[in-house]
């Protein structure tokens, strides 16, 4: 069994300011977004590979990260798509030849400071059952409204706040996917969403997450 990470980088982060993509943007350990998150996936044993998804715009500026860095685990950079959904399902077919028993950890590259541990979770969980996601309680409470008014207030016990990596055994990622990209309308918001609307049959597990594995989105959270 193997453990293919693929970080998503392909998107122009533009609600970050900063003039470069988020990706690129420094980060208080003096690395980038974009190297600080690589170098925990570099040091856990269970990864076996790691491909980076680049804008087309970018891919130089990735493949000089590579090199001085001399990451020893980056297989290569793929080309992104317009879409997160788009990028993801590039690095899907890039292993069409991979072996049955090959999985696939699909992470943004906007969460840098996963750790360690969620890493090895993933992938031992990944052992014993097809799909894995990332998850941590919801704290603040939750209203449900319709315009403008609130309708109701579900109990917070009841929902997680998603996070990634999200993990897969690579044929049952693949075969969704290829449900999803024939259908003419594409409405789920991540890899996990993909799966539950096309692979139902499919158990998915709750890897607990940590709230420093936080995404970056907005010029303040920097």
């Amino acid at each position: 069994m193997r453990n293919i990470a693929v970080i998503l980088a392909a998107g122009l982060g533009q609600r970050a300011g900063g003039g470069v993509p988020k990706q690129f943007r420094m980060l208080e350990n003096g690395r980038t977004v974009l190297e600080t998150c690589v170098e925990t996936f570099e040091s856990v044993e269970a990864i076996d590979d790691i491909y980076l998804v680049s804008h087309p715009n970018y891919l130089s500026t990735v493949y000089q990260l590579v090199l001085s860095n001399g990451w020893q685990k980056v297989r290569a950079v793929l080309e992104g798509g317009e879409q997160r959904w788009e990028s993801s399902w590039k690095a899907i077919s890039h292993f069409k030849d991979a072996a049955p028993d090959t999985n696939i950890l699909l992470h943004d590259c906007a969460r840098p400071f996963v750790s360690e541990r969620i890493l090895t979770d993933v992938c031992q969980a990944l052992a014993t059952c097809e799909a894995v996601t990332v998850a941590v309680p919801v704290t603040d409470t939750l209203y449900r409204v319709s315009d403008g008014q609130l309708l109701d207030i579900p109990p917070r016990t009841d929902y997680l706040r998603a996070q990634t990596p999200q993990g897969f055994r690579l044929v049952v990622i693949r075969e969704a996917y290829e449900r999803f990209i024939a259908d003419e309308v594409h409405t789920a918001t991540d890899d996990i969403g993909v799966l539950r609307q096309y692979r139902p049959d499919v158990a998915i597990r709750i890897v607990a997450g940590e709230e420093q594995n936080r995404k970056l989105t907005f010029a303040s959270d920097f």
